[in-house]
């Protein structure tokens, strides 16, 4: 055993006051239903009584510096912190399926943690990412002792995010870091070139390694009931718990938060669970509140918070029932990017927005930032020639991006980019007036294409004065999935089919001065696999053919962009 911290304050030792010495239990075998035993280290308060816990489980290692952290800080605070390996990682027994095993053995591990003699009984989970995910399965599986989830930077269900058909090319490189028990090096493979690789399932090879969990969800394009396991936003009226949902709005997962509190609060099953639910967006990556400055964008002195001490205030109010007040406060909290400060409201999408069109118009030239491309509320008056543009799979669109899997994209300068012939470009005038844009983004387009299946990505960006091109967010659609991920259904060329993007979420004041900019495209690489334009099969495919896109601006075709504006 060993020892952390300082004397404990007097009083209660249950109370929001007491900063407690640290008991560690390191290696601890977990039993699951089917006999294997998982790994948990934990921190617990070394004093006498009975505390509620708080459950983390991993894929990446429990034995961390991040690990050390948290388990410390919560048990100072008079929570059990407990990370555990999750089956097949790390020091635990079986065989790591991603998500596959977790809900059971999530169910096993909390239940497990309920009985032991320094616990209360109430366990919530914590974690981001694919220890968020987990927490949602887990919980569809309605273990008696779980009490509250804290969810950080959650995946969504299957092809929410990459709506494509196959996995994301930088989901190889996780793949790779997550083969064998622990964490693998992957900061020197030359990343970029294994993205490139052709045909998709055999990508994994190009990067040195043979991965089966790869080659499985390659065979699986449409949602089918292979992905069943994976899934919980259609299943909110099964969860009877407080969450709180943390994000950032340059989150590469980022969509998945927002659509989880908003589910949350309109279909969990009673009134308590419904009210129970808070949302914090900050100007964040898939690192929630790491840093100020994201990439070249600083957001200022107010970006980074305690977040540390909002989570065990309200673990307080859920676990150990302490009257703090946090019940009584606003249920979502937002940074507003531009204005750079915090501001708090009482849901999500906001009551008061004011779902503004912004139609695209042109002379039919809006090819590149030096086109004729703009974006203004009034719809099109008459037939405007459409945008031309060849989508070359040999030659995409690049999406800005560190090569790692770790952070996809961020608040990057799409000046450069904007050059580009198969890039359309609408922009507005120079604002007369600051606009705040909070809420969910998307594109309503009218396009069609000599190929049978092509894709079409969308961007809104901020323009700066000063020439700086700043991406706010993105989505795309691929055309044989525009009637729903459930079936494929090839285009016929030539034939102007309407589609809608949803761009996910932000919240920005674009300034005075700045314009409003959406860029169209037919790739962003390596975010998303290359539409090979074929319409053959996703994963297994290599040829490629070039494929004539054209964007529609007319009375009958009125493409056009869907803003959440705010009022002043």
């Amino acid at each position: 055993m060993a020892w952390l911290g300082d004397t404990p304050t007097p009083g209660d030792p249950g109370s929001a006051a007491g900063v407690y010495n640290v008991r560690y239990e390191f290696n601890v075998r977990v039993p699951m239903r089917d006999g294997i035993t998982l790994s948990a280290d934990i921190y617990r308060p070394d004093a006498p009584g009975r505390f509620p816990v708080v459950l983390a489980r991993t894929p990446y290692g429990k034995n961390t510096q991040r690990a050390w952290h948290y388990g410390n800080f919560f048990a100072r605070h008079g929570y059990v912190f407990v990370w555990m390996d999750v089956r097949g990682r790390g020091d635990s027994e079986g065989e790591f399926v991603p998500y596959r095993n977790d809900a059971k053995d999530g169910y096993d591990a909390i239940e497990w943690l309920a009985r032991q003699p320094w616990s209360t009984g109430d366990v919530a989970t914590w974690g981001g990412s694919y220890l968020g995910r987990i927490q949602w399965l887990t919980a569809l599986e309605k273990p008696p002792h779980l009490k509250a989830m804290i969810v950080h930077v959650t995946p969504s269900d299957p092809y929410v995010e990459w709506p494509t058909g196959t996995p994301g090319p930088m989901h190889v490189c996780w793949n790779r870091m997550t083969d064998g028990r622990v964490l693998q090096y992957v900061d020197k493979i030359d990343w970029m070139k294994v993205y490139e690789h052709l045909p998709l399932v055999t990508m994994d090879e190009a990067a040195g390694f043979v991965s089966r969990h790869w080659r499985e969800d390659c065979a699986h394009p449409t949602l089918d009931e292979w992905w069943e396991p994976l899934r919980y936003q259609h299943r909110f009226h099964e969860i009877d718990l407080p969450v709180l949902h943390v994000s950032g709005w340059y989150d590469d997962e980022q969509i998945g938060t927002p659509l989880n509190f908003a589910g949350m609060v309109r279909h969990a099953p009673s009134e308590r669970a419904r009210r129970g639910q808070k949302l914090i967006m900050g100007p964040w990556g898939h690192r929630v509140n790491e840093s100020r400055k994201l990439g070249e964008v600083d957001f200022g002195p107010e970006a980074v918070i305690d977040l540390d001490g909002y989570e065990v205030r309200w673990l307080d109010y859920w676990l150990k029932g302490i009257d703090n007040g946090i019940g009584d406060e606003p249920p979502v909290r937002l940074f507003i990017m531009g204005a750079n400060r915090w501001r708090d409201e009482h849901e999500w999408p906001l009551a008061r927005t004011r779902w503004t069109k912004f139609y695209l118009h042109s002379g039919g030239r809006a090819n590149s930032r030096f086109g004729d491309g703009v974006l203004s509320t009034e719809p099109p008056a008459t037939d405007e020639p459409p945008d031309v543009y060849l989508y070359d799979p040999a030659r995409p669109v690049p999406f800005i991006t560190d090569p790692l899997s770790s952070q996809i994209g961020g608040p990057d300068d799409y000046a450069a980019i904007e050059t580009r012939g198969d890039v359309l470009v609408y922009s507005t005038p120079p604002l007369d007036r600051d606009v705040e844009v909070t809420g969910p983004v998307k594109l309503v387009l009218y396009a069609s294409s000599s190929a049978v299946d092509t894709d079409f990505m969308a961007k809104l960006v901020e323009v700066h004065p000063n020439g700086f091109c700043q991406r706010l967010c993105d989505g795309m659609v691929r055309a044989r999935f525009r009637e729903g991920m459930h079936k494929e259904v090839l285009m016929e060329p030539g034939k102007v089919y309407r589609f809608e993007i949803d761009l996910w979420n932000t919240a920005q004041v674009f300034k005075r001065g700045h314009r409003i900019r959406l860029e169209i495209a037919s790739s962003a690489f390596p975010k998303y696999d290359r539409n090979l334009n074929t319409g053959e099969p996703l994963a297994t495919s290599t040829r490629m053919v070039v494929a004539e896109n054209r964007v529609w601006h007319t009375p009958a075709w009125p493409s056009h962009l869907i803003l959440p504006v705010i009022p002043e």
